[in-house]
């Protein structure tokens, strides 16, 4: 690995500050002290700073030369509601809250490459460091975007990087095209009429009608999309009754759905709501059907990809760089790439040995309240953000 010295120099600082923030946890656009730390840490670096996009987001500009290109690196801020189980040093000291997703991580590998590319200069154009609120559900990216994000800060591509339990530390996995899938809820309260649990026919039973509607939505994904094409329906949850010897008036059927395509999205919206009322119909029941789109398909440029990795290549070794098999897992980076050309990457995170005594003895995987961020990639993730700006700053226009 082609570390660049002067980060790993400062890698113990910047370790500390992920540390301080994995022990500060803050959710969806509660990201008030985390932000508050980066500005301030950019302002001591010398890099001009904006505060309050998306409620709490922080952009860096890094200027030098009198190139016009530009290029945007992100990193979300935000926790996640989970209960830590570790208990080193560092650990949430906010019950409740915990970086379990590498956040804090994602922050410091950033603020790494900021330091030295404040210090140093050595690229010809502006970075756009864009260090962004409310990844896990609240939509951060969009908001940063609604507030004038490249509107103000303009840049020709963006890109994010993400860390990745179970692949090596020293390799990166990315792809063109989709590599995470969209994110949608759906809600489907069926009214039938309550009766005497033993009287079953002087009501309309809304739980074999929610029964019969479970099974009926897996044909969508067997018989109405094409085979070829990615998608999940999960009801991942199902609620009715408060006694056993009462048929209840309504069911309530939860859940998710995935794609990669929004075709594929707008079929099964509109077959599950087919489904739906027309079950309700054939057993007497009435229907209401909410349908919530969170989150787009994530997906890469090409372009943007094969740049970013031969960057990667030329630091870690071709076959270190792998192909990023897609996941089901959302990310509202998406929102990013529908505005601007660029590429979400995966940093590996290693297979947990990393830890320190105290950790909780789970898994160290993502969401997980055994969880913690590998500091060795730290400088590893800066020195790429730093060689990725270099490069395509040095790239004509």
């Amino acid at each position: 690995m082609k570390v660049i010295d002067s980060i790993a120099t400062e890698a113990a600082g910047i370790a500390a500050l992920r540390r301080d923030i994995h022990a500060h946890p803050e959710l969806c656009f509660e990201e008030l002290r985390t932000a508050n730390l980066v500005a301030r840490q950019l302002e001591a670096w010398g890099i001009e700073v904006h505060c309050g996009l998306g409620k709490t987001g922080v952009v860096g500009i890094i200027r030098n030369g009198t190139s016009k290109r530009a290029i945007g690196l992100r990193a979300d801020m935000d926790a996640l509601p989970i209960q830590e189980f570790n208990t080193f040093a560092h650990a949430s000291t906010h019950p409740g809250k915990m970086h379990a997703c590498g956040h804090d991580g994602h922050v410091a590998m950033l603020l790494g490459a900021a330091q030295h590319l404040a210090k140093h200069r050595d690229f010809d154009g502006s970075v756009v460091l864009i260090f962004q609120p409310a990844e896990e559900g609240g939509g951060g990216a969009r908001e940063m975007v609604r507030d004038g994000l490249f509107e103000r800060f303009p840049v020709d591509a963006v890109f994010g990087v993400h860390n990745w339990p179970g692949l090596a530390v020293g390799q990166f996995a990315l792809s063109a095209g989709p590599v995470m899938a969209s994110s949608n809820e759906f809600k489907i309260t069926i009214r039938g009429k309550g009766s005497h649990a033993a009287l079953p026919h002087n009501g309309i039973d809304p739980v074999p009608v929610a029964c019969q509607m479970v099974l009926a939505f897996q044909t969508i994904i067997t018989r109405n999309k094409k085979p070829v094409d990615a998608g999940v329906i999960s009801v991942t949850m199902v609620h009715a009754g408060e006694a056993t010897n009462v048929v209840p008036d309504s069911c309530e059927l939860q859940g998710t759905v995935r794609t990669f395509t929004l075709e594929v999205l707008d079929l099964i919206e509109q077959r599950m709501q087919a489904i739906a009322e027309h079950t309700c119909a054939a057993f007497g029941a009435q229907c209401d059907f909410e349908f919530v789109r969170n989150y787009p398909p994530t997906v890469n440029h090409a372009n943007e990809t094969a740049f970013l990795q031969q960057v990667m290549a030329d630091v870690v070794g071709a076959a270190n760089v792998v192909a990023q098999e897609p996941t089901m897992g959302a990310e509202d980076f998406a929102y990013m790439l529908l505005e601007k050309p660029g590429c979400y990457a995966f940093i590996g995170n290693g297979d947990g040995m990393h830890r320190e005594m105290g950790h909780g003895g789970g898994p160290c995987m993502l969401h997980n309240p055994s969880y913690d961020f590998n500091d060795d990639l730290l400088p590893l993730g800066a020195t790429v953000w730093v060689r990725l700006v270099q490069s395509w700053l040095s790239c004509p226009g």
